[in-house]
């Protein structure tokens, strides 16, 4: 696994094919496995590789939060498709000194190079976004929202997920699936904006009408 090496322009257009279909390198939020690729980049990936930007910049508002962002940081290897091997650290291990960290240290400041370098595909970047329509990452999810018993009012339960109105989020079908002992879940079909609307944040809202809700189960996510 791997994507060659992200130093290269090669390597950047493997990552932007890979993330053609996703939002993050591993899972559905950002984690650890964003911050290991997001650190092997020498620079924010042009304008045409736009899936790779987009998730460059959006990796990059997490800064003060790398720290304390899921999972364990793994070697590039183990990331990317499978079919491609990764040639980032060999590149890596034998130019340690010339490595640039996105992030910002305290120790070490941006070189006037790579921040010139930085600046310029930003701004072509703006220039490209402000003429043609942006690329918005959506993916469609079937939620299982479990009432406490048979008694539960199943047309309120409803009318309270309905309720939900967000910025990147619209509601769909839904239908009532029996699921024993005369007790019926609600089945709810969604489309949400990756960038805007999560499946926790969807959990919170739903099982905050503790009176109806017992529980929210992703059914099905597929990316749009």
């Amino acid at each position: 696994m791997g994507f060659g090496d992200l130093k290269s322009a090669a390597g950047l257009r493997v990552l932007n094919d890979f993330l053609a279909d996703k939002s993050y390198i591993e899972g559905y939020v950002p984690s650890q496995a964003d911050i290991a690729v997001f650190e092997a980049i020498a620079a924010p990936p042009p304008a045409d590789l736009f899936h790779a930007l987009r998730w460059y910049n959006h990796i990059k508002s997490y800064e003060k939060q790398k720290a304390s962002l899921p999972g364990v940081k793994k070697a590039l290897g183990k990331y990317g498709p499978v079919d491609v091997e990764d040639t980032t650290s060999a590149a890596t291990d034998s130019k340690d000194d010339d490595d640039i960290d996105l992030f910002g240290s305290d120790d070490e400041e941006e070189s006037e190079e790579a921040k010139k370098l930085r600046e310029e595909r930003l701004a072509q970047y703006e220039s490209k976004k402000s003429k043609k329509p942006a690329v918005i990452a959506k993916s469609s999810i079937l939620l299982d929202v479990k009432p406490w018993d048979d008694e539960t009012d199943m047309a309120k339960l409803e009318e309270c997920v309905r309720s939900i109105q967000a910025d990147g989020l619209v509601w769909g079908s839904s239908k009532l699936v029996p699921v024993g002992y005369g007790i019926k879940k609600l089945q709810i079909q969604c489309v949400v904006e990756d960038d805007k609307v999560g499946t926790d944040m969807l959990e919170e809202k739903i099982t905050a009408f503790e009176d109806y809700v017992q529980s929210m189960d992703v059914a099905a996510f597929n990316k749009i």
